[in-house]
């Protein structure tokens, strides 16, 4: 009987690389399919935000389209719109805008401002008919806060 045992566990132990392989394979999949790749991106955004000259067309993080005025140690300042300078950190530059590329536009700045007003209705009731009258007498109704009613 002893001998079946010594035999069977003689069976059942495996070489300890092989109980540790698929952990090894799974640590190197991390590896090569993200840290190295986000490595990589952290690398080339970082060279391109100190890489950034005035003059240079850039889109923010934020989604501001802005040209570079001057550049210093850990910022920038930026023109985002004709005469509106504002400071910016390096790391809030997402994009380097190549010279030929426009800005897209944006359609409701390209409307005209009476038929933007005229789409969205502002209005508690929707714009219905007595609104006028309705505050009224709601306003009428309350009680001044802290006076007891009688």
């Amino acid at each position: 009987m002893q001998g079946n045992i010594d035999f069977l566990a003689a069976q059942q132990q495996t070489n300890p690389l092989v109980q540790f392989l698929p952990l090894v394979v799974i640590v190197a999949a991390f590896y090569f399919f993200l840290i190295r790749p986000q490595t990589k991106r952290r690398r080339a955004q970082a060279q391109m935000q100190s890489t950034v000259r005035p003059g240079a067309r850039v889109l923010t993080t934020n989604g501001m389209y802005a040209t570079v005025v001057s550049v210093d140690d850990d910022g920038m300042l930026l023109e985002i719109a004709p005469g509106v300078q504002t400071r910016f950190v390096k790391q809030s530059v997402m994009q380097v805008l190549p010279d030929d590329a426009e800005e897209p536009e944006d359609p409701a700045i390209a409307e005209e401002p009476a038929a933007a007003a005229e789409a969205i209705d502002l209005t508690k009731d929707g714009g219905a008919k007595g609104s006028e009258e309705a505050k009224g007498s709601e306003v009428s109704d309350k009680k001044s806060p802290g006076k007891p009613s009688a």
